[in-house]
C-alpha cells in the first residue's frame, strides 16, 4: 500500500519534522520525516536501495548521470573491449554498459537482467539498436545463467553505497569460474569499504536526524518485498564531513581482478583527530577501473554512491584527540548465498574506560528497532 498521508507533529525538535505512516499486509509503521524543502548539497537521509528488487526509473536514471562513475567505466571498457566478448551482469533497462561495450567495439555483448520489468524495457531498448545483432540479452541472475562462448571482459555495476553490499564479491566470483575465460578483465578492477568514527547526529550539519520524503516510497518497497520493517542500512546523502571524527581505514577490500574474498574479516585501528563524540562508523566507497586509474571516492566526489551509517553505541561517548576505536569489521554471506551481512564490533578507549558495542546489519530480517536510531527513525 501507498505511504499515508496522515501526518503527526513531532515533539521536541525545532525542525519541520512529521511523522507519516506507511502500512502492507499485516504491517504497519511510523517513518520520521523531515518535511523541509532540501537543496542538492544539504545532507539527506534515505535507506539502501542498491542491494534489494526496488529499482524505478529515477534511480537507474540517477546511475545513468554519475559522471564521475561513467567516465572511469568508459576508459576501462575503450581500453579492453575492442574485438572481444563482453559480458554485462544487471544491465538494466537501458542496456547502458552493453552498449558502451558496443561503442568500444566489442566483437559479442552477453547482457544479463533479472528483474522482469527491467528486462522487459531492455529488450525493447535492444530491438532498437542498429548494432543490437551482436548483443545477446538474458533473463535471469547471472549465476543461473550460462553462455558460450565465454567473455573476455566482464563489465557489472553492482556496487553499493556500501560497496559489496550488492554481492559483488560472491557475483563476480561466480563469473570467474563459470562464465569468463582464465585470462578475462573485470571492471571495476578494485572497490575498497572505507569506515571512520562519527556521531550520526553531526552528520545532518544541526538539522535533526530524520528520512526525507523521499525515501517513503523507498522504504514502502522495501518493507513489502521484506513482509514487514526492518533496520534498513542508513543511506546518507552529503553528509557533513566534519563529522567524521577520526582518521579512516578499508574494512572491506574486493580485488576483481585478483585475489577476490567472498568474506572477510577486517581489524583496525582508528585513531581521533579531534574532541567529539562517537556512536557508530560511517562507511563509503572507494573505487578504480583500472589499475593506474585516479580512484573515485565517495566522500570527495560527486557521485550517486552516498554513504552508510551503521551503528554501535546506544549514546555518544565523549573522545578526545588521540583516543582509538579497535574495530572489527566482519563480512558474511546472507542465506541467499550471494548479498552480504555484516557483524561490527567496536572497543572505543577513552579517559572515562573502555567502551564496546556491537551491531549486526542483516540483509532481511523480521526483527525491528534494535539500536535507539532505528527507534528514533520508526516512532510507534
Amino acid at each position: 500500500m501507498v505511504a499515508k498521508n496522515q501526518r503527526v507533529e513531532a515533539q521536541g525538535s525545532e525542525s519541520p519534522l512529521t511523522i507519516q505512516y506507511i502500512e502492507g499486509t499485516g504491517w504497519r509503521t511510523g517513518v520520521l520525516v523531515d518535511a523541509s524543502p532540501g537543496t542538492e548539497v544539504a545532507p539527506a537521509l534515505m535507506p539502501t536501495h542498491g542491494e534489494y528488487p526496488i529499482y524505478d526509473t529515477a534511480l537507474y536514471d540517477a546511475m545513468m548521470a554519475d559522471a564521475e562513475r561513467n567516465w572511469r567505466f568508459r576508459e576501462a571498457l575503450e581500453k579492453h573491449a575492442r574485438d572481444r566478448i563482453v559480458l554485462d551482469i544487471g544491465t538494466g533497462p537501458e542496456l547502458f554498459w552493453a552498449r558502451e561495450g558496443l561503442r568500444s567495439g566489442a566483437r559479442q555483448v552477453f547482457a544479463m537482467e533479472a528483474m522482469e520489468s527491467s528486462f522487459r524495457t531492455a529488450s525493447q531498448t535492444l530491438a532498437g539498436l542498429a548494432d543490437g545483432h551482436r548483443a545477446t540479452l538474458l533473463h535471469g541472475e547471472s549465476t543461473a545463467l550460462e553462455i558460450e562462448p565465454k567473455a573476455e571482459v566482464c563489465v557489472a555495476e553492482i556496487l553499493g553505497s556500501l560497496p559489496g553490499a550488492e554481492g559483488a564479491a560472491a557475483v563476480f566470483a561466480d563469473a570467474k569460474r563459470r562464465l569468463l575465460t582464465p585470462d578475462a578483465v573485470i571492471v571495476p578492477d578494485l572497490c575498497l569499504t572505507q569506515a571512520a568514527a562519527v556521531n550520526f547526529t553531526d552528520l545532518f550539519a544541526g538539522r535533526a536526524p530524520a528520512f526525507s520524503d523521499a525515501a517513503l516510497p523507498q522504504l514502502q518497497r522495501l518493507f513489502e518485498w521484506n513482509g514487514g520493517p526492518f533496520d534498513v542500512r542508513l543511506r546518507v546523502v552529503n553528509p557533513a564531513r566534519q563529522a567524521v571524527i577520526s582518521d579512516s581505514a578499508p574494512v572491506e577490500r574486493l580485488e576483481f581482478n585478483g585475489d577476490l574474498q567472498v568474506e572477510q574479516d577486517a581489524d583496525v585501528r582508528l585513531t581521533m583527530t579531534r574532541p567529539g563524540t562517537v556512536d557508530g562508523v560511517l562507511t563509503w566507497l572507494v573505487m578504480r577501473c583500472l589499475p593506474d586509474q585516479e580512484p573515485l571516492d565517495a566522500m570527495r566526489g560527486k557521485t550517486n554512491w552516498a554513504s552508510i551509517y551503521l551503528p554501535l553505541f546506544d549514546n555518544g561517548i565523549p573522545v578526545e584527540a588521540g583516543d582509538v576505536m579497535n574495530l572489527t569489521f566482519r563480512t558474511v554471506l546472507s542465506e541467499d548465498g550471494i548479498h552480504p551481512e555484516y557483524d561490527l564490533t567496536g572497543e572505543l578507549h577513552t579517559a572515562t574506560g573502555v567502551h564496546r558495542a556491537r551491531h549486526f546489519s542483516p540483509y532481511r530480517s523480521n526483527a525491528a528497532h534494535r539500536h535507539p536510531v532505528y527507534r528514533s527513525l520508526f516512532p510507534e
